[in-house]
C-alpha cells in the first residue's frame, strides 16, 4: 500500500495564487543546517517574480559584479543574506539526490518526490528572472 504525502490532499495547489503555493512549497521542503560560511551552491539563479518581490533590491552595478564572479547578488561574506526568504531553487539544494550538498549536507529524510515534481512544476510555469 502506498503512503501519502501532503501533495495528495492539496488538489487546490494547482488553482491557488502563487503567494499560496509558495508557502505551501516552502512548507514541503526539508531544512537542514549547511556548513557554517559555506556558498558552494549558491550562483546565479532565476526565480519567480513573486520571490523576487520579496527579495531586496540590488542595484545594477552589484549585479554585474555578482554576475562577474558567478555568485548570487545577496551572496555576503558570512553566506546567504536573504536566508530566510531566499527562494525555492535554493532551498531545494541538499535535499534532492537531483541537487547534492556538495558538502554532503542534508535532511534526515530527503523531499517527497512528489512534492520536487511541484516544485518543478511551479518553477517551470512561472516567469523566470534572475536573482
Amino acid at each position: 500500500m502506498r503512503q501519502t504525502s501532503p501533495i495528495d490532499h492539496c488538489p487546490a495547489f494547482f488553482m491557488s495564487c502563487n503567494s499560496h503555493k509558495i508557502r505551501f512549497l516552502r512548507e514541503q521542503i526539508p531544512s537542514f543546517e549547511c556548513v557554517p560560511g559555506c556558498h558552494d551552491c549558491c550562483g546565479p539563479v532565476t526565480t519567480s517574480s513573486e520571490e523576487m518581490a520579496r527579495l531586496p533590491r540590488k542595484t545594477a552595478a552589484e549585479q554585474e559584479a555578482a554576475l562577474d564572479e558567478l555568485n548570487c547578488v545577496h551572496l555576503g561574506p558570512q553566506g546567504c543574506t536573504v536566508y530566510d526568504e531566499r527562494p525555492l531553487i535554493c532551498r531545494l539544494f541538499g535535499t534532492t539526490p537531483r541537487l547534492p550538498c556538495p558538502r554532503g549536507r542534508g535532511p534526515e529524510v530527503m523531499i517527497d518526490p512528489q512534492a520536487e515534481k511541484l516544485v518543478h512544476h511551479y518553477i517551470a510555469s512561472t516567469r523566470q528572472v534572475l536573482v
